[in-house]
């Protein structure tokens, strides 16, 4: 489906939108893969013109985003209600208990639990992952392991090719790092990520047959570049 037209980013020299003015506004910066939880999150509960995205310059941000929206001055942040909610993982979690739409996780207690230890693996995880893009030489072990710990989730419900069986928040909580790593595992590494990793394979494939995630994808050279300049790699 044709991409949504996305305000440019805002900088240190835009004029504040009309805050307060009883519109929900995600605060996003467009390569931020926090950010892409949120954002994957609206699109796929249908609520495109109900949550407007705001995207944010992080390399020149605007002084009224820390001042008048989110003191914390990261991204993603939703103003709804005249309140300002951070934080990526509670954000997917109050768009789904907040607004209309397909529900984000399944009524099953089993895959609830399993959600629940899964989102608390992600931050471990992503840097697990990240490890590897800076050490020279072969992929780090913890980075072998992590991957080799997403593979079995994949593989715990097999009513579906996601961690949950079908798509979940926990698909949101992880996609936006598969991607940028995958990016960085052929790009830097040269090396597939999904190589004797079937489950991770099919993830990979389906989830880029979900509108609501590659609505939300970036160019991946842009964010090699963007990757490699920030860890200086050649």
């Amino acid at each position: 489906s044709p991409k949504e037209n996305l305000p440019p980013s805002l900088t240190s020299t835009s004029e504040p939108p009309p805050l307060f003015d009883g519109t929900t506004r995600l605060y996003v910066a467009y390569h931020c893969p926090y950010a892409q939880r949120a954002w994957i999150a609206r699109n796929y509960k249908g609520l495109q013109d109900k949550i407007k995205i705001i995207g944010i310059d992080l390399a020149d941000r605007p002084a009224w985003y820390k001042e008048k929206v989110y003191p914390q001055n990261k991204v993603p942040s939703l103003e709804h209600n005249n309140e300002v909610k951070g934080e990526s993982l509670d954000l997917v979690k109050y768009i789904d208990s907040n607004f209309d739409g397909p529900a984000l996780l399944p009524d099953d207690s089993a895959k609830k639990q399993f959600a629940e230890e899964l989102l608390v693996y992600t931050d471990e995880s992503n840097k697990a992952l990240y490890s590897s893009i800076t050490s020279k030489g072969d992929v780090a072990e913890e980075t072998v392991a992590a991957l080799d710990k997403i593979e079995a989730a994949l593989g715990k419900f097999s009513d579906g090719p996601f961690f949950l069986g079908q798509f979940s928040l926990v698909d949101m909580a992880y996609v936006p790092f598969i991607e940028r790593f995958q990016i960085f595992y052929s790009g830097i590494k040269k090396d597939d990520l999904a190589k004797g990793r079937p489950n991770l394979h099919k993830f990979i494939e389906e989830v880029n047959k979900v509108d609501a995630y590659t609505q939300t994808k970036l160019d991946p050279q842009f964010l090699l570049d963007q990757m490699k300049e920030k860890f200086g790699i050649a």
